[in-house]
């Protein structure tokens, strides 16, 4: 190449999920009520930490950043998904595509992050009960929370990348209802083999480096839970099982779609779907029917927002 794209394609079709309306029609209906539950329980989450005295620690100020990032996770695909189930051709943008694949890739590496400070928080708080304040200070907090979107801006930047150089000139067809990296460079018309490669190894190096590690880390804090069990132990295994279960349905779709480079498109829509729709709206599921105090503080404000409505 002698420098510059030389894309001549300024969109890109989608596929989409089926071609069957009954089917579309379901997943129209599916969606949309997924979509609006999950907004409004991420929601809840963050206005209820925010202003809940009793939500004012360290594990509650990660969990709102999580349920902050769930809200951007559930919006960069869901609602274009949801749009095109009403058309016959589903379009998207080149700079459309390239701001979904930016956006996916920095709401996965904040995540990641996210999750591994909150386990590193169990972790203080289990088997260093009298330093927890010290060490999960205001301050440490912030830390987390600046270090996880800082890495997940530059990991997406390094995903852009890849994408520089390499010209776009038909066909323009992609199977699936969004768009992303390893998707886009079977479409480029030159040879992007080493590039998917390349990908492959990236995301999928970080994805599974980044599941052992929390692996590790859950099954450590749990020998010590179990090695130290007292009355307070019954609560530990419920909060360490509410993280092992996002952990799970977070890690378990970006490690078959990333670090499995020749899998079947019909079970990536599948894990992609999942990923979208489901998993932001069973992180605050999980997280609230496994936390006392996160259901007493929702239902607090659930109230405060009745009387309000009321008075007003």
């Amino acid at each position: 190449m002698d420098g510059g794209n030389h894309s001549v394609v300024s969109e890109f079709v989608f596929l989409g999920l089926t071609r069957s309306w009954e089917i579309q029609l379901l997943l129209l209906v599916f969606s949309s009520v997924l979509y609006v539950a999950t907004m409004t329980g991420n929601i809840l989450i963050v206005f209820s930490v925010t202003t809940d005295p009793h939500l004012h620690s360290p594990m509650y100020f990660l969990l709102a950043g999580l349920s902050f990032i769930d809200l951007g996770a559930c919006s960069v695909t869901s609602p274009k998904m949801i749009y095109d189930l009403f058309r016959k051709r589903k379009v998207i943008s080149f700079g459309g595509c390239i701001t979904q694949i930016f956006f996916i890739h920095l709401i996965g590496g904040v995540e990641m992050v996210l999750l591994m400070a909150m386990a590193f928080d169990r972790y203080v708080a289990i088997c260093k009960p009298l330093h927890y304040l010290t060490i999960m200070s205001p301050r440490m907090c912030i830390l987390f929370l600046a270090a996880a979107w800082g890495l997940g801006v530059i990991h997406s930047l390094f995903q852009l990348a890849f994408l520089i150089n390499i010209p776009f000139c038909g066909p323009n067809t992609l199977d699936s209802f969004y768009c992303d990296l390893p998707l886009l460079l079977r479409l480029a018309c030159a040879d992007t083999y080493k590039l998917q490669f390349m990908v492959t190894v990236n995301s999928g190096f970080i994805c599974v480096g980044s599941f052992f590690m929390l692996l590790i880390s859950y099954i450590f804090i749990l020998f010590t839970v179990w090695k130290h069990s007292s009355g307070g132990s019954s609560k530990a295994l419920s909060t360490l099982s509410a993280h092992i279960t996002v952990v799970l349905l977070f890690f378990g779709p970006a490690l078959f779609v990333y670090a499995w480079p020749h899998s079947n498109s019909q079970i990536d829509k599948f894990l992609a779907i999942f990923d979208a729709v489901l998993t932001p709206f069973l992180n605050p599921v999980v997280y609230t029917l496994r936390n006392k105090e996160m259901k007493a503080a929702m239902k607090r404000v659930c109230r405060q927002l009745v009387i309000y409505r009321k008075i007003s």
